[in-house]
């Protein structure tokens, strides 16, 4: 098995340091060593991907390397009594795809630790189409329902509504009857917005406070923020009593220039969102919920479906902050 050959996305540094993505035959031999042998049925695009193709070192050390943060497939070979040949499995999050030869390639090989059986009620594409960015989606959601987010306290603001975390936020809360208003720099965005569940549709600016006033109206019982920046602290000036946000990206800023009336004057919360080293436990419980109470009706409208060798074109998209939903791309 270790002289299969199959196909990947590789990114190489020249010699004048620019960065190269070519698709190149490899093998499993090549494969780093891991207890669980995958064959790729899907893969899918996120930011960390495209950072990792133009050589952001804070994503990934050494080159050549294959990116692909998220994965799901069919186990080819096993050394783990968790896991047998022919099982259905996930793999998103931990090192893969950035020091570790990812999800966009036939095969990958991780240790058994990173593998997540593929709960019932899911399929790999339907895992794919939420991948890591829907995963990062419902454990922001998750932490403000225990946190006492109910549809009777009011509405719930998603920015970043275009990007895999926030389109697929705002189907999850839809999914969950909450109403639910999201925030976009992209007015072509909003029709495809309205489909997928958003009831209010705002540009940046109504969400981007200058005023310099510690407090603002209240208007959101909950947030899913992606941006950071100015936004994030408008949105968290902006909660309701007992309210809270859930933060998980720094698209705008990873600065928060705000202060801390809004959480002891109104008794609001603030989560830090961590999909990459999320505890197993918490991760299997996110699945299932992913693969029912927080399953959108139609996850397909979420998708573009690619195949590897597209995979170069979207993710100079995504760079340029032109990408709207998920790429699909499919390996099988």
């Amino acid at each position: 098995m270790e002289n299969i050959h199959f196909k990947a996305l590789q990114i190489s540094e020249s010699a004048d340091k620019q960065y190269v993505r070519s698709i190149v035959q490899r093998q499993i031999s090549d494969l780093p060593a891991g207890e669980v042998l995958v064959r790729v049925h899907y893969s899918a695009l996120n930011y960390k991907d495209a950072l990792s193709s133009v050589g952001n070192k804070g994503v990934t050390r050494n080159y050549p390397h294959t990116p692909g943060i998220d994965a799901a497939g069919v186990v080819e070979a096993s050394e783990s009594a968790d896991f047998e040949i022919g099982d259905e499995v996930i793999v998103t999050s931990y090192d893969l795809g950035m020091n570790t030869s990812g999800g966009l390639a036939e095969y990958i090989r991780v240790p058994a630790r990173w593998v997540v059986p593929l709960p019932t009620g899911v399929s790999m594409r339907e895992a794919m189409i939420n991948g890591t960015a829907g995963f990062t989606a419902a454990m922001g959601i998750n932490a403000l329902i225990n946190n006492g987010l109910s549809i009777e306290r009011g509405k719930v603001l998603v920015t970043g509504s275009t990007g895999g975390v926030g389109i697929l936020a705002v189907a999850m809360l839809k999914k969950l009857n909450f109403e639910v208003t999201a925030l976009t720099g992209k007015p072509e965005a909003h029709e495809f917005l309205n489909r997928v569940g958003a009831s209010e549709i705002l540009p940046r600016e109504a969400l981007d406070d200058k005023s310099g006033r510690p407090m603002l109206k209240s208007v959101y019982a909950g947030v899913v923020d992606t941006v950071g920046g100015n936004i994030l602290a408008t949105a968290l000036k902006s909660l309701t009593y007992g309210g809270a946000a859930a933060i998980c990206g720094l698209v705008a800023s990873p600065d928060l220039p705000t202060s801390v009336l809004p959480f002891i004057l109104r008794g609001n919360s603030l989560f830090g969102i961590d999909s990459a080293e999320c505890p197993m436990t918490l991760r299997k419980e996110i699945w299932q919920k992913l693969a029912n109470d927080y399953k959108p009706a139609d996850l397909e409208i979420l998708a573009t479906e690619i195949t590897l060798e597209e995979v170069p074109e979207k993710l100079d998209l995504m760079l340029k902050g032109g990408a709207m939903g998920r790429y699909l791309v499919t390996l099988a």
